[in-house]
């Protein structure tokens, strides 16, 4: 158990105590009946110490936790609460909490049309009602992009079940280079998003990792008789060399860029990576570098800087980029008829 929730316990355990005006409460009989509760919730013994609960009545005194609970010591051993009916389950909520929890609210409703989220509403709704109902109608001040026409949300709900329950499933998949879409029976490991599409990492028969992207999913049947492989992947770890959803088993490589002066900013404050590092200033840009595998999703990034970024290491990465903007400036090629028009605008 956390030791948070193990403070939460003590707090409420002494609360209960000192609301108990029938009985005098020494600071031994907090720690007994706080022993008692941890033993209770933990199924053993907690050892609890006379500095902790002492710490814990302090806390619970302060304005720290927002309790300001009315402690007061008498005949110089006793405890009591100094308000009649006091209970730090009584502190009213403040403005500011109500305005905390509704911009909140406000923040998750822009889930609505989302899968997982559908079941939240009533919760939503009842949660609205009770912190601040006339705030129903007001519209949202924070704004989270989302694609409302992406396919295959449909599907985060059952693959979510099937990694929960560990159940293997068959997907009917078309990826964009087949003709015909056809099935594949996978062990889900993890849901992933990035750039606003999902992708599920599962792993074949044989062990082999594959991603499959939720857009192009047609149907999902769970094989309820075959054995699940549970490869317990955690997500930061696997994906700690990428940028994206794509893992290859090729090695992380020293990737480094130039960035020019006006979008340098924007590359400080949005690193390309976690791994990123800035090198030097120049005269007119900044150089950086990252340490990650060379996938589609590096590439695209690269690309979407235009003319503000160079390739500098590895060559071959380099060359890749010079490749790509020669053809895109070969589809650029004015023809004949368009540099006429630009010569002479009607």
């Amino acid at each position: 158990m956390a030791s948070n929730k193990n403070a939460l316990i003590r707090y409420k355990t002494i609360d209960q105590c000192l609301r108990n005006t029938m009985k005098k409460w020494t600071l031994d009989d907090l720690i007994e009946a706080c022993s008692d509760a941890l033993y209770e919730y933990e199924g053993k013994d907690v050892y609890v110490s006379k500095r902790t609960i002492q710490l814990d009545i302090q806390l619970m005194r302060s304005d720290k936790l927002g309790y300001n609970a009315p402690i007061e010591v008498y005949d110089r051993k006793y405890y009591r609460y100094g308000e009649n009916g006091y209970s730090i389950k009584n502190i009213p909520v403040t403005d500011n909490d109500i305005k905390i929890m509704n911009d909140a609210i406000q923040m998750l409703r822009q889930f609505k049309d989302f899968s997982l989220f559908q079941e939240m509403d009533g919760v939503l709704q009842r949660l609205e009602d009770s912190v601040y109902s006339s705030q129903k109608n007001n519209r949202p001040i924070i704004h989270l992009e989302k694609n409302e026409q992406l396919k295959g949300l449909k599907y985060i709900d059952p693959i979510y079940e099937a990694i929960q329950n560990k159940k293997v499933i068959k997907i009917t998949y078309q990826s964009f280079k087949a003709r015909n879409p056809s099935d594949i029976i996978v062990h889900p490991q993890l849901l992933k998003e990035y750039n606003n599409r999902w992708f599920l990492l599962s792993i074949t028969k044989k062990r082999q990792f594959i991603t499959l992207a939720l857009d192009r999913m047609s149907n999902i049947i769970y094989e309820e008789a075959a054995e699940y492989d549970d490869l317990k992947i955690d997500g930061d770890t696997y994906y700690r060399n990428v940028i994206g959803a794509t893992v290859s088993n090729s090695r992380a490589e020293r990737i480094q860029f130039w960035i020019d002066k006006e979008n340098a900013p924007y590359v400080i404050t949005k690193p390309f990576h976690k791994s990123q590092r800035l090198i030097k200033h120049t005269n007119d840009g900044v150089i950086f570098n990252i340490l990650v595998q060379i996938n589609f999703e590096l590439e695209r990034k690269i690309l979407g800087f235009g003319d503000a970024i160079e390739v500098q290491k590895p060559l071959r990465l380099r060359k890749r980029m010079i490749e790509k903007l020669n053809k895109s400036i070969n589809r650029y090629s004015l023809t004949d008829n368009e540099t006429q028009q630009l010569k002479n605008p009607s």
